[in-house]
């Protein structure tokens, strides 16, 4: 009988909802969907016909979060930020926070959210990066 979490999955798909990405992990990704997320993210990011005003990653379905998945989303934050874009955690379950803490880790560029909805209320609501100045147009 295959166990079906020692399988691979395939990668974890990246939802639009209007201007965001959202992200939703029903468990603990292997580290190779991982890897992909990350890469998915970023293309998505760049090439997309209109900014994306931000990157929701709702970990809610997630029991633990080790220091291999900690350092992608903190990378995936972080590429995002080189992209002008934020990324905001949602979903973090009290048992995974403090895990996070016993064990030192640290979530560089996340902002967090208690769920969804108030991820996207704080994308909404929270100033954007302000827009590349272009010097040429003011002279």
């Amino acid at each position: 009988m295959t166990d079906l979490f020692a399988v691979p999955s395939a990668s974890v798909p990246v939802l639009t909802l209007g201007d965001v990405l959202l992200v939703t992990l029903q468990r603990e990704p292997h580290d190779s969907a991982a890897e992909q997320l990350q890469h998915d993210i970023a293309r998505r990011i760049a090439s997309g016909p209109a900014p994306v005003g931000g990157v929701v990653i709702d970990i809610s379905g997630v029991d633990i979060v080790d220091s291999f998945l900690a350092r992608v989303l903190a990378e995936i934050a972080a590429s995002a930020g080189l992209l002008a874009t934020r990324t905001v955690l949602a979903g973090m379950r009290p048992a995974v926070a403090v895990t996070l803490v016993e064990l030192g880790l640290v979530l560089p560029g996340l902002e967090t959210a208690l769920d969804v909805d108030r991820a996207l209320f704080l994308l909404d609501r929270s100033p954007s990066p302000a827009p590349p100045a272009h010097p040429e147009e003011g002279a």
